[in-house]
C-alpha cells in the first residue's frame, strides 16, 4: 500500500501543507517548510516514502524542469546580449574562482586530480531552484542583488553544458567498468565510445535549438488556430516532456534540456502564453522537489563519518561564500547586496546531482565518494534558507544598508496624498515633475543602492518592499488618494496593485505597463489608469519628425491626442481577445485600419477648419511659399 503512487502523492502534499504552513507562521521561508517535510516523511525518519534519495529526486525532478523552462523563456536574446558583461563577468569570475579553490582543497585531501576536477565543477554550481524561488518570494528580482544573482545563475546553467561535455574526457575506462558494477541506464551515451560522447552532447544541444525553431513554433501556430485553450496547455507540457525525454535518453539532465528549450522559444510569439500556462504548476512542482531534497539526506552516511562530512560541508560553504563576496567586491556591490549574494548562493545546486551521477556512471567517482558528495549537496541546499535568515535578521541590520527611518505616521498621512512606488528612470521623471509643481510624494524603492544614491541627489526615498501591506500602511496608504506604480516588473506590479485594490479600494491606482500585452492583463484585472511606457515617447518622436518635414505644430499636437484616444479605445476592445487566436489578428488589423481612417479624416478636417493656431501669420506664409515651390 505504501508503494502506491496515490499514497506517495498524498504523503507529499500533506507534508507540504502542514510543514509550509508552520514555516510561514513562524516567519520562515516556504523552502524551509518543504525541506523539513522531506526530512520527516523520508526513508531515514518516518519512512513514508522511498528507500534511496536518488529515486526520490528523480520522482520530483519535474519541478526543476518546469522552472528552468520558464527561466529560459524569460531570456530574450536581446536582453541576454545586453546582460552579457554581467553574465560572463560575474558568472565567469564566480565559477572559475570556486573551481580553483575547491580543486586545491580536494587535492589537499589526497583525491585524484580527475576526481577533484569533477567535484570542483559540481561545487561551482549554485541552486537555481532555491535562489530564484527565494528572490521572487521576497520581491528582490529588481534589486542589485537580484540582477547579480540571476546573471551568475544563468552563466552556471549555460556552463554546465560544457562541463557535461568535458566529463567523458576524464573517464578512467573505455566503455568498461573498473570494479564498480553500475546498473545499465539505457541511455545513448552508454553505447558510445568516449571520444563520441562529447560530440553527442553538443549535437543534442543543437538538435533542441533546431527543433524549437523549425518544429515546435510551427506546431504551436497550428494549435493556436484551433482556438482551443486546453490544446495549448497540452502542447506546453508536450514540449517540456519531449525535450526532457530527449536529454534523458542521451544521458544528460532533463532540466538542462528544458532550459535550452525555453531559451529557444523566448523570442517566439507564444512566450507569454506558455509562461501563463505553466506558471501555476511551477511552484507546486518545485515544492515537491525541495521535499525530495530533504528526503534524500542520507543520515546513515552522516552517522558513519560525521566529522569528515561536517568538515567538507563547512569548507565548501566557506569557499563558495568567500568567492561570492569577492565577486561582489570586484563588481562594486554595496555591502548589504554583497552579503545577500554571499549567503543566497553559497549552496551546491541541483545540477551537481547530474554531474556527480554522470561521473559515477563513467567510473570517475567511487561509491563512497559519491555517497559523501550527494549528502553534502543536499545539506548545503537545506542549510541555505537558514543561513539567509541569520543574515537578514542578525547581520544586515547591524552592518548592511538599513531601511530608512520613516517620518512620523501623522505627518505622512496629512501631507502626502501620493505614494510613488519605484524610482528608476520612469518613476524619477514622474517624481521630479510632480515636485516641480509643489506635489511631494512618498517614494518607495527596494533597491538599496539606488536609495542611497537618490538620497545624495536630494530625494527623500524609503527602502522597502511595497508588496508588504505593513510597509504601505506605514507610508500612509490608508489616507492616500493616489498610488503610482512605476515598477518595470509586471509580476510585482500585479501583486502590488492587487493588494491595494483589495485592502484600500478608495486609492486611485495609476500603473506603468511595459507594453500592450501587459496593459491587456491589467485591464482584464479591472484596472483603468494604465500608462504604456513607450507610447508617449514614440508619439513625441513621430510628431517631431513630421514637424521637421513641414507639418504644423498645432495640428500635430492635436493628432497625437487623437491617436492616444483611438488607441486606448482599441486597447480596451481587444483586451479580452485571446492573443493567439486568428480572430485576434483579424480584429487587430481592423482596429488599425479604423484608427488610420479616423486620423486621416481628423487631419483633413483640421487643416481646412481649425488649423490656424500657434504659428504666426508670417510663418504660415513662409510655409505656404515653400509648399508652392515644392509643388509647382
Amino acid at each position: 500500500m505504501t508503494g502506491s503512487l496515490l499514497f506517495v502523492a498524498i504523503v507529499f502534499l500533506l507534508g507540504a501543507i502542514i510543514c509550509v504552513s508552520l514555516a510561514k507562521r513562524l516567519g520562515l521561508s516556504s523552502v524551509i517548510g518543504y525541506l523539513i517535510a522531506g526530512v520527516l516523511i523520508g526513508p531515514y525518519v518516518l519512512g513514508f516514502i522511498g528507500e534511496e534519495g536518488d529515486d526520490i529526486l528523480h520522482f520530483a525532478e519535474f519541478g526543476v524542469v518546469i522552472m528552468l523552462f520558464l527561466i529560459g523563456l524569460e531570456i530574450e536574446p536581446k536582453n541576454f546580449w545586453n546582460m552579457r558583461k554581467s553574465i560572463t563577468g560575474m558568472g565567469g569570475f564566480q565559477v572559475a574562482g570556486t573551481m580553483i579553490l575547491s580543486y586545491l582543497f580536494f587535492i589537499f585531501l589526497d583525491y585524484d586530480w580527475k576526481v577533484a576536477l569533477v567535484i570542483s565543477m559540481a561545487i561551482a554550481l549554485s541552486s537555481t531552484a532555491i535562489a530564484m524561488q527565494t528572490i521572487k518570494e521576497k520581491g528582490l528580482m529588481d534589486t542589485t542583488f537580484g540582477n547579480s544573482a540571476f546573471s551568475i545563475l544563468l552563466f552556471q546553467d549555460i556552463i554546465v553544458i560544457f562541463m557535461l561535455g568535458a566529463i567523458p574526457l576524464l573517464s578512467n575506462t573505455n566503455s568498461e567498468t573498473n570494479g564498480n558494477e553500475h546498473e545499465a541506464t539505457g541511455n545513448l551515451l552508454d553505447s558510445l565510445p568516449m571520444g563520441y560522447q562529447t560530440l553527442a552532447i553538443i549535437l543534442s544541444v543543437f538538435l533542441i535549438i533546431g527543433a524549437g525553431r523549425y518544429l515546435i513554433v510551427p506546431m504551436l501556430r497550428r494549435v493556436a488556430k484551433t482556438g482551443v485553450r486546453e490544446l495549448l496547455i497540452a502542447s506546453a507540457f508536450l514540449i517540456v516532456f519531449s525535450i526532457s525525454f530527449l536529454m534523458e535518453y542521451v544521458g544528460l539532465s532533463p532540466a538542462l534540456g528544458a532550459f535550452l528549450g525555453g531559451v529557444v522559444l523566448s523570442s517566439s510569439e507564444y512566450k507569454h502564453e506558455l509562461e501563463s500556462t505553466l506558471e501555476p504548476f511551477k511552484n507546486l512542482m518545485l515544492g515537491l522537489f525541495f521535499i525530495a531534497v530533504g528526503a534524500s539526506i542520507n543520515f546513515v552516511v552522516i552517522a558513519k563519518m560525521p566529522w569528515t562530512i561536517g568538515g567538507i560541508l563547512i569548507t565548501v560553504i566557506l569557499i563558495k561564500a568567500l568567492v561570492l563576496f569577492i565577486t561582489g567586491q570586484v563588481f562594486k556591490l554595496k555591502l548589504d547586496q554583497k552579503l545577500l549574494l554571499t549567503f543566497g548562493l553559497a549552496q551546491v545546486g541541483e545540477f551537481a546531482f547530474v554531474l556527480l551521477s554522470f561521473a559515477f556512471q563513467l567510473n570517475i567517482l567511487e561509491q563512497e565518494q559519491m555517497d559523501i558528495l550527494l549528502v553534502i549537496t543536499a545539506l548545503t541546499m537545506s542549510l541555505t534558507p537558514i543561513i539567509s535568515i541569520i543574515n537578514e535578521r542578525f547581520i544586515l541590520p547591524k552592518i548592511g544598508t538599513k531601511e530608512s527611518i520613516k517620518r512620523p505616521m501623522d505627518h505622512i498621512a496629512k501631507t502626502q496624498n501620493v505614494i510613488l512606488v519605484g524610482f528608476g528612470h520612469f518613476g524619477s521623471t514622474v517624481g521630479r515633475f510632480l515636485r516641480s509643481h509643489g506635489i511631494e510624494a512618498t517614494i518607495l524603492d527596494q533597491d538599496s543602492n539606488r536609495v542611497d544614491f537618490l538620497r545624495k541627489m536630494g530625494f527623500e526615498v524609503y527602502y522597502g518592499d511595497a508588496t508588504r501591506i505593513d510597509l504601505l500602511e506605514s507610508a500612509g496608504i490608508a489616507e492616500a488618494k493616489i498610488l503610482i506604480c512605476a515598477i518595470d516588473n509586471p509580476s510585482i506590479t500585479k501583486r502590488i496593485t492587487s493588494l491595494v485594490k483589495e485592502h484600500y479600494p478608495h486609492v486611485e491606482l495609476m500603473i506603468r505597463a511595459q507594453n500592450r500585452y501587459d496593459a491587456y492583463e491589467l485591464l482584464n484585472m479591472g484596472f483603468e489608469n494604465i500608462y504604456r511606457e513607450s507610447l508617449d515617447t514614440s508619439l513625441s518622436l513621430a510628431r517631431d519628425v513630421l514637424s521637421k518635414l513641414g507639418f504644423r505644430k498645432y495640428t500635430l499636437n492635436r493628432q497625437v491626442q487623437n491617436f492616444i484616444k483611438y488607441d486606448e479605445s482599441s486597447l480596451r476592445r481587444l483586451a479580452s481577445e485571446s492573443k493567439e487566436d486568428e480572430n485576434y489578428i483579424f480584429k487587430a488589423r481592423k482596429e488599425l485600419e479604423e484608427q488610420e481612417r479616423l486620423l486621416e479624416e481628423d487631419f483633413k478636417r483640421g487643416i481646412v477648419e481649425y488649423d490656424n493656431h500657434w504659428d504666426s501669420e508670417s510663418i504660415r506664409k513662409v510655409l505656404k511659399n515653400q509648399q508652392n515651390n515644392t509643388n509647382p
